[in-house]
């Protein structure tokens, strides 16, 4: 098994027991992630990956908007891969579904997966957990086929919603590790030099969250 980071014990204790009610926990302020998968627009016969997959519901979302792809995803934490392979299985999905532990800054797709790229990549609420960001952006773009896709939905700034909202969020988003990244459509340009041949961005809810696609040149 490659990549697997000093943090996968972390990882672990963090979603031991979260993992029995984290999507329904989460499913009130992780905004955004049903709006960035409707705009993946998979090829028929695609392919998707989902970076830090976590409990697959994202990755499960995916494969029943879009019943031709065939889906890929990867978490740290086997804790929470435990209740990914079995939310798998319940849809019956197991068919065209492949889930592994894998590190999102070190992860490579053809040992993980034996693929040597995908048609659509999406990270969702996982770079702001991720002390090396910068490294799991570069992974997932280059897991990217030419061609193809990288799709990010995240926590914004939040400028435009009152401040004490604002400062409570963060200071409630720190105590799971979470740390919302300054001016990312700068970042993400200035990180990906020009590799793209399309680059959208938008700030949603008032700044709550953005979305990015990512457009891999060919």
């Amino acid at each position: 098994m490659q990549g697997i980071s000093s943090d996968t014990n972390r990882m672990d204790e963090m979603y031991r027991y979260q993992r029995y009610f984290y999507d329904v926990t989460r499913k009130a302020y992780l905004l955004g992630r049903d709006h960035m998968i409707a705009s993946l627009d998979v090829p028929v016969d695609g392919s998707v990956l989902e970076v830090g997959c976590g409990t697959a519901r994202n990755l499960i979302r995916t494969a029943i908007s879009f019943p031709k792809a065939n889906c890929y995803g990867f978490d740290l934490s086997e804790q929470m891969l435990i209740t990914a392979r079995s939310n798998v299985e319940k849809k019956s999905l197991s068919d065209r579904m492949i889930i592994a532990q894998a590190d999102a800054t070190k992860f490579d797709p053809v040992e993980t997966f034996g693929q040597n790229g995908f048609d659509r990549v999406f990270v969702a609420y996982s770079l702001c957990i991720i002390p090396d960001w910068e490294l799991a952006l570069d992974r997932s773009f280059r897991a990217v086929k030419p061609g193809g896709s990288l799709h990010l939905v995240d926590f914004g700034e939040q400028e435009r919603l009152p401040r004490l909202f604002r400062s409570a969020l963060r200071t409630w988003l720190r105590q799971f590790g979470v740390f919302p990244q300054k001016d990312m459509d700068a970042e993400l340009r200035r990180r990906l030099d020009g590799q793209y041949f399309n680059f959208e961005f938008e700030s949603i809810y008032r700044g709550y969250a953005y979305h990015a696609i990512i457009s891999r040149k060919n």
